[in-house]
């Protein structure tokens, strides 16, 4: 036999998985069109950016921190961008001290703001666009909107402020000094995928995968302490004097329940900017890092060029089914690369074969897990037992959750409430559980299953309580 067999097949193994990556990397480049970033000279800085698309110019000012290249993958902003580029030249750029434009060591004024945004259109031969200011790159979007009124054709205020502290005279504004409070914890916890769920995309799955996305895109957008003074600069901007001056056409977006910015600065916005459009819509997050901005993006797209997107969507039933290895990071320390490899793959060769058998179709994988859909429920719960059983044999604990609604068929993958429930169901199963709601119950009655009730919880990001209850050991459907 010969000794150095395994060594190759492994090697071989490996290859194939940065050949995957490679392929990933370039639809992801596909996706963004051929972009090549480049830079725009603001005084003596450089400042990144990426013209993408064709059609009308559309600037877009995101928030506190960015990375006009990650951007394109990680949520929320990869729709945006996708959404953006689709009806339009998408012009985006990584504010002076964030992401890949030159770092610098004190927070910037608007004015200099202002200078950079006219920097990056001049570099990018873009003489008016429409403007589109989100969270924390609003207060520039509609001061520069009212001082270059020239140069703007089209204003979208998406989930900001023209001024968001407290003062006498707008109380509903937040207490500075809890707010510096919390840029001191920014500043402790930047890099490791916390804190991106906090400002930005409170919707995001609570799991490892996640949020190693996230504390990647940290690390690359901005340091630790200018994430901190980036989120701080916006305590100190009131803009609400340029807000009557702006004539471009203006439309104010805001989320109902949105924790991080009132809906109440919205509705100021719109009250105070002449002819402003107000589309107040519900969610009780800032931006949706599950793909629920698209129709957001839809009113955007019919504010900016007269008609809106007509998308095809098939609406199936389908009982959706989230695995997850539970405690996968410290497996990974402990064995190293190359021996978690080699679990990985055996993990998600037994997993495909389960699906097989059980007729259920895989969606895709989500970091250490995978996203599979079934015709029935019951062939989903025995599907999910069996993972389990064949994880415990290779010493994994591998949790589920399940979930039987109405999905959104996008090509081969699925969208909608019914995959964001089980997604959530997922997060709270135990290590080795089978974790479903009542409707997954309710449609196997008289199968056989036993279950035990976990209770009532509240499902982040989804309205109402739901019960859930976890399938008994030994359970078997008919």
């Amino acid at each position: 036999m010969d000794p150095h067999a395994a060594e190759r097949a492994l090697a071989a193994k490996l290859r194939r998985v940065g050949d995957d990556l490679a392929r990933e990397e370039e639809a992801s480049e596909r996706r963004a069109s051929g972009a090549d970033t480049r830079y725009a000279k603001s005084g003596d800085l450089s400042i990144a950016y990426q013209a993408v698309g064709s059609g009308r110019d559309v600037v877009f000012v995101a928030g506190s921190v960015s990375h006009v290249e990650l951007g394109w993958e990680a949520p929320p902003t990869a729709p945006v961008h996708r959404r953006l580029s689709e009806f339009g030249r998408l012009i985006t750029f990584d504010k002076r001290g964030v992401g890949l434009s030159d770092r610098t060591t004190e927070l910037p004024t608007l004015e200099q703001r202002m200078d950079d945004v006219r920097a990056v259109m001049d570099a990018a031969d873009c003489e008016r666009a429409a403007v589109v200011g989100m969270s924390e790159g609003g207060p520039m979007a509609l001061l520069f909107a009212a001082t270059y009124p020239e140069r703007v054709s089209a204003l979208v205020l998406w989930a900001t402020f023209a001024r968001i502290a407290w003062a006498p005279d707008y109380p509903h504004g937040i207490d500075v000094e809890e707010a510096e409070e919390f840029m001191g914890q920014i500043e402790e916890s930047w890099g490791h995928g916390r804190v991106l769920p906090l400002i930005a995309t409170q919707d995001a799955p609570d799991d490892e995968a996640t949020r190693r996305r996230f504390a990647r895109y940290e690390r690359s957008s901005a340091t630790p302490a200018m994430a901190a003074a980036a989120n701080r600069f916006s305590l100190y901007i009131d803009a609400r004097h340029a807000l009557s001056s702006i004539s471009a056409p203006t439309l104010v977006i805001h989320r109902t329940g949105d924790p991080l910015i009132n809906v109440a600065h919205g509705r100021y916005l719109a009250e105070h900017i002449p002819g402003a459009r107000f589309s107040e819509y519900p969610g009780d997050f800032h931006e949706s890092a599950m793909g629920r901005d698209e129709e957001v993006l839809d009113e955007i797209e019919e504010f900016l060029t007269g008609t809106r997107q007509e998308r095809e969507v098939d609406r199936v039933l389908k009982t959706i089914m989230f695995t997850d290895i539970v405690g996968s990071t410290e497996r990974a320390v402990s064995m190293g690369d190359r021996r978690w490899h080699e679990v990985l793959d055996a993990h998600d060769s037994a997993v495909r074969g389960e699906l097989e058998r059980f007729r259920g179709r895989e969606v895709k994988t989500i970091g250490d897990g995978f996203l599979a859909a079934f015709d029935g429920p019951a062939r989903a719960i025995r599907c999910a037992q069996a993972i389990t059983g064949k994880a415990a044999d290779m010493g994994l604990e591998v949790r589920a959750g399940l979930h039987t609604g109405e999905c959104e068929a996008r090509g081969d993958d699925l969208a909608g409430i019914a995959v964001h429930i089980g997604a959530r169901v997922g997060n709270l199963a135990n290590p080795s559980e089978v974790l479903v709601t009542s409707t997954v119950r309710d449609l196997v009655t008289g199968s056989g299953v036993e279950f035990n009730d976990r209770g009532s919880h509240e499902l982040r990001g989804i309205p109402g309580e739901w019960q859930l209850l976890a399938v008994a050991p030994g359970s078997r459907p008919i």
